[in-house]
């Protein structure tokens, strides 16, 4: 069959295809028919039936199948072209990238599968102080981090000394305060228990920035910033400057992904050499050494 397929062509095979859809058995000895061939190798229907989405009309079909075969007969046919001309060591260098991309993916995949079904994805808190204990020195920051709580009003909004107050007092009381009228405000945060990156609050807070945070970003510093947007309020709790130990708080996400992750790595070597013990213990792995 020639490289460009007739569209014409198509179109009667998929009426083909459609008159026997009805039965499996002779739809299955249709799609065993090729729709087109390059020296020894063949495109059959079940190859690019998957492209084809339900309810799409017979000229988008036949449009889909065309494209598909005409692509896959350029491949083919470069394909052949390149065996023949391209130098055999090139070749044999290709094939061998093959077969090791291929080995890779496989037993990639088959590790994971292992992995997932026999590692233990359960960090302790234990594990994490520990770890924590272990490598403070590993842990100190590389930005300033805070404690803060913080609210973000509209230019025009009309209570806002009493903001100011509950955001200063807070408590349980001002907090219900505040809750109740939260809807009013652009942004809030009331959660002042967990830490937060300098850049994290700039990005929030535009007036803040990299050369005025000192300013503002010090423990129990109220500040009241405003910029085209808004009205920033915000109260510092706690700070920690850069070169201090992080807080295990902030750093326990790191931690437990690197626990998880030497974890995975102990329990893929020792499958390795458990694979390879048993292998030689049935006789199915030697290795030959030459006598010198």
């Amino acid at each position: 069959m020639k490289l460009k397929i007739a569209t014409q062509f198509i179109l009667c095979l998929l009426l083909v295809f459609s008159v026997f859809s009805c039965g499996s058995f002779i739809k299955k000895e249709q799609e065993k028919k090729p729709l087109a061939r390059v020296g020894e190798s063949y495109l059959y229907m079940s190859t690019v039936a998957p492209f084809l989405r339900k309810g799409i009309s017979s000229n988008d079909s036949a449009a889909i199948i065309s494209n598909y075969v005409n692509n896959w007969a350029s491949k083919q046919l470069l394909l052949k072209k390149a065996k023949i001309n391209l130098p055999e060591e090139k070749l044999a260098e290709f094939d061998t990238l093959v077969a090791n991309y291929k080995t890779d993916l496989y037993t990639r995949a088959y590790k994971e599968a292992l992995v997932q079904q026999g590692s233990d994805s359960l960090v302790t808190t234990a594990q994490l102080e520990s770890f924590y204990d272990r490598e403070k020195e590993n842990f100190k920051l590389k930005e300033r981090i805070v404690k803060l709580r913080f609210v973000e009003l509209p230019k025009q909004f009309l209570n806002k000394e009493e903001v100011i107050k509950k955001l200063k007092s807070f408590k349980s009381d001002d907090l219900k305060f505040l809750d109740s009228i939260g809807v009013q405000f652009k942004k809030l945060n009331f959660n002042d228990s967990i830490w937060v990156s300098a850049s994290r609050v700039i990005q929030e807070i535009p007036p803040l920035t990299i050369e005025n945070q000192d300013k503002y970003l010090k423990k129990s510093q109220f500040f009241e910033l405003e910029d085209a947007l808004g009205v920033y309020l915000g109260k510092i709790v706690e700070v920690k400057e850069v070169n201090d130990v992080a807080p295990l708080s902030f750093v326990k996400p790191n931690i437990k992904q690197v626990l998880l992750s030497r974890r995975k790595l102990d329990f893929v070597r020792k499958l390795e050499t458990e694979i390879i013990d048993e292998a030689v213990k049935e006789k199915e792995f030697e290795v030959y050494v030459e006598n010198e």
